[in-house]
């Protein structure tokens, strides 16, 4: 019994990590708690507690209703690239990052998140050095990572 118990337990755990992407989950949600569906208007703008949803093993939280069933009607649209880590840290540097919610980028129908501090702003030195090349080199790094992870 002791080993059927073992046996399902690691199978378990397995599963539950199989082909899961790392994520970064600041606060206990995506985003840090921003509003994932309000960047696509342009917006950083917090979630609110009322409206949260999970996908994939992330917490969400969205300003309305009318934006948490936006997401829910598409999700795939509206999930953070590399997990909702820095693109340019893991573009540059194949690091998972922390981010500012409020430095993001939308480009390619993609939401691009960013660390920005008082010396280090990273969506700027994204822009300088290409998006383009850029988001390459976070495409490749990302797979290492997710790779690494599992």
């Amino acid at each position: 019994m002791k080993l059927l118990f073992t046996y399902s337990v690691l199978l378990f755990t397995l599963v539950a990590t199989a082909q899961k992407s790392p994520m970064n989950i600041s606060n206990g949600f995506m985003a840090e708690g921003y509003d994932v569906v309000a960047y696509f208007d342009n917006m950083a703008i917090e979630g609110n507690e009322t409206f949260t949803t999970t996908y994939e093993g992330a917490h969400y939280k969205f300003s309305s209703q009318s934006n948490l069933d936006t997401f829910l009607e598409n999700p795939e649209k509206f999930v953070p690239a590399y997990g909702g880590f820095c693109a340019y840290a893991i573009a540059d540097k194949g690091k998972k990052v922390g981010i500012d919610p409020k430095s993001f980028q939308i480009k390619d129908g993609n939401l691009y998140l960013f660390y920005d501090s008082l010396f280090a702003d990273t969506k700027k030195k994204w822009n300088k050095k290409g998006a383009d090349i850029m988001q390459q080199q976070a495409d490749e790094n990302w797979k290492n990572i997710v790779m690494k992870d599992q």
